[in-house]
């Protein structure tokens, strides 16, 4: 299983981690109600799909409020991305799929996916092109005007899976996501978990239909009562030992009576063939075959559609794909040529003190410009006295300032 970093996050850290997590319901004198879980322990790892399963009431949708920090445990820690639940800076990275689907009746699709992008401040731009690309996914292209009130609870399932989307999570939480689909909508929904978890997501699915689970997950916990009762992948839980089946092109009765003698030879005539049929098709399988058939035959449907998976969500992350241009740097070789000293060209470059110091003072002409007269400087600060340049005719100054004998006299 990988586990290389991404999005910022340490190889081999876990995406959810829960130890010894109990939640316990109280009533309003608070004395214990209900157990919903009990003390349980387990890792989700970094593009895993990871599967939460168990009968109805056995605490799976309490652990999913807990890790999408709805609900606080009683005991326990659970950390998601390394930090708390409740830290708002990693509801971004994170899309889920509630057991009922809380939609507003009376929006559309188009305007509920718009609603929920706006909420996660997506681009005007890039949530018409992510609305379009998960209305054909999920096969509500035809239906994207209609109010959501008037689809099917099938329908409804599809626009939450494709609200669940919208943001691009790098955690996917999917609580019940079959309930109500039909066969197809069903086999996509597990086709879906398949690519995603294929382009590098996480994704947590909870679920009390097993023959869903079994086609889809890497590794499991078995829940009842609130405390887990098994394990492991699911080579590891479903593999059985007790008998081999062996599987061959069709043939007569001699060849597989002499396969039975064979076989009881070599045990003693302890063993023999227990069964001998042929295989048959899965009722989903049927199904599927039925309605791709009528499709090829262009027979139309007022219901939803089959889809594609959408491009944003096929494409590789942005930092996938700048790790690998820098990967791909590192492993070529640069060339020689571009260590090597730029020839000289001309004149030589002036050294960087030279330049500032070009910049700084002025540069001196061959031939100086006439200095202007300068008005002579008055200093003021003095009281009762003028201070005046050395330049200026003083006697001029005071015969201008002192009387002469002509106006005294006139005075008089």
């Amino acid at each position: 299983m990988a586990d290389r970093a991404r999005n910022g996050m340490r190889r081999g850290e876990a995406v959810v981690v829960a130890q010894g997590v109990t939640r316990i319901f109280k009533d309003f004198w608070m004395r214990d109600r209900a157990r919903a879980v009990d003390n349980l322990s387990f890792e989700i790892q970094p593009r895993e799909i990871f599967g939460l399963l168990g009968p109805n009431g056995s605490g799976k949708s309490t652990t999913i409020k807990m890790i999408l920090g709805l609900l606080r445990p009683t005991r326990g820690r659970i950390a998601v991305f390394g930090r708390p639940p409740t830290d708002v800076s990693i509801k971004k990275r994170i899309g889920y799929l509630p057991e009922e689907s809380y939609l507003y009746g009376y929006l559309n699709a188009r305007e509920t996916l718009d609603y929920y992008a706006k909420l996660f401040g997506i681009d005007r731009k890039v949530r018409a092109r992510r609305i379009d690309e998960l209305l054909e996914m999920v096969g509500l292209t035809r239906a994207q005007h209609r109010p959501v009130n008037e689809y099917s609870k099938g329908m409804q399932r599809r626009i939450g899976l494709a609200q669940a989307l919208i943001n691009d999570p790098d955690f996917l939480i999917l609580d019940e996501p079959t309930t109500g689909l039909d066969p197809i909508g069903t086999r996509q929904v597990k086709d879906l978990i398949l690519m995603l978890g294929e382009r590098g997501k996480t994704v947590l699915l909870s679920s009390h239909l097993l023959a869903d689970v079994e086609d889809v997950v890497d590794r499991m916990v078995i829940l009842y009562g609130g405390k887990m009762r098994e394990e492991g992948t699911c080579e590891n839980l479903l593999v059985s030992h007790a008998r081999t089946h062996i599987e061959i092109d069709a043939q007569d009765e001699t060849i597989i009576a002499e396969v039975d003698e064979l076989i009881r030879v070599r045990t003693g005539g302890q063993r023999g063939v227990l069964r001998v049929e042929h295989p048959r098709q899965t009722l989903e399988e049927k199904f599927l075959d039925i309605v791709e058939r009528a499709r090829q035959e262009r027979l139309e449907t007022s219901g939803a559609e089959a889809g594609q998976l959408a491009s944003f969500l096929a494409a590789p992350a942005e930092g996938e794909r700048l790790i690998e241009r820098l990967v791909e740097a590192s492993d070529e070789e640069i060339p020689p040529a571009q260590f090597e000293e730029p020839e000289e060209q001309g004149k030589p470059e002036e050294p960087a003190d030279d330049v500032l110091r070009s910049l700084v003072e002025p540069e001196s002409s061959s031939e100086e410009e006439p200095v202007p007269a300068r008005e002579p400087e008055v200093d003021r600060t003095e009281s009762g006295g003028v201070r005046v340049d050395e330049d200026v005719d003083t006697d001029v100054i005071g015969s201008l300032l002192d009387p002469g004998e002509d106006d005294e006299d006139r005075s008089s």
